[in-house]
């Protein structure tokens, strides 16, 4: 349900400088500013392959919610941008501290990987950690359910849920749903 056209307007008029007073214009432009040069580290897009180290994996995008480092000293980063975001990155970094890789794993191609029998460990290395308010355990069924926020192919706000045999820490099944928003899906503004 959208809220009344008098209320966009004033929200609109908040957010928007009136083009007569040029202060408030400036304040506005440097506000857009601010605000690009923090989406453009939401990503890691700037960081380069064999030539970014991990420092600047951390200046680009924060500490790390994850890592896991492989028997070759190859490291695994963790960056979910839930639950309000709809993408969780991952950034692999070689033994020397060097960024092989970036790449957001909140996608279809992702989720296929996950398959029953997979520990949770795998989980999360494959696709990070989930969004923990809305991790859930049925003890009727023995099954703990993990979920991530995604936007779908179709452009909408969805849901990746794993659900886990509680017993044995391994997926049972996995399950998508498209988020509501009153008389259709949400849709992800991509």
């Amino acid at each position: 349900m959208s809220a009344p056209v008098a209320n966009d307007e004033a929200l609109r008029a908040r957010v928007r400088p009136d083009a007569a007073t040029p202060r408030a214009g400036r304040r506005y432009a440097a506000a857009c500013v601010v605000m690009l040069a923090a989406c453009a580290s939401y990503d890691g897009r700037n960081l380069q392959p064999g030539k970014s180290t991990r420092q600047d994996v951390v200046a680009a995008m924060g500490e790390p919610a994850a890592q896991w480092t492989a028997p070759d000293h190859s490291v695994q980063l963790s960056f979910p941008r839930g639950p309000s975001g709809y993408h969780s990155y991952m950034v692999d970094l070689d033994a020397d501290g060097r960024v092989q890789d970036v790449r957001d794993v909140m996608g279809e191609a992702h989720f296929k990987r996950i398959s029953p029998g997979m520990t949770e460990t795998d989980v999360l290395r494959a696709i990070g950690p989930p969004v923990p308010a809305w991790t859930s355990y049925f003890p009727a069924r023995r099954e703990l359910v993990w979920e991530w926020r995604y936007c779908n192919e179709f452009n909408e706000a969805a849901r990746f849920d794993v659900l886990f045999d509680a017993d044995r820490h391994d997926v049972r099944s996995t399950l998508t749903q498209v988020e509501s928003c009153g008389l259709g899906p949400c849709s992800c503004g991509r």
